[in-house]
């Protein structure tokens, strides 16, 4: 399983579609996701001021899209998507409360 997180607001705008696209896939070129034990540092570092956040909890093996997995913050490898997140991969989507 990989996660995704991503601000409530910005789900709600994807919300009807058939896949989910963050704004770092036009950015950067692909998607940032984490694999479990990751999660923690990476909402203490991009997330500590938000309220609320949402994880996308995702199957690789139902991505429509590219998963490579690459170095990153610190040299520590992180699942990155290549394309747009098909909604029939996301599995569960869980809600973290009180970052701040």
């Amino acid at each position: 399983m990989i996660y995704h997180i991503v601000l409530p607001d910005s789900w709600e705008e994807q919300k009807g579609l058939d896949h989910y696209e963050h704004e770092s896939l036009r950015t950067e070129g692909f998607i940032h996701c984490s694999y479990g034990g990751q999660l923690d540092a990476v909402l203490e570092r991009y997330y500590s001021q938000a309220k609320r956040v949402l994880i996308l909890h995702i199957d690789p093996e139902l991505l429509t899209s590219n998963l490579v997995e690459e170095a990153s913050t610190g040299g520590e490898i992180y699942p990155h998507i290549y394309g747009r997140i098909n909604r029939g991969a996301i599995v569960e989507i869980s809600e973290k409360t009180g970052i701040v």
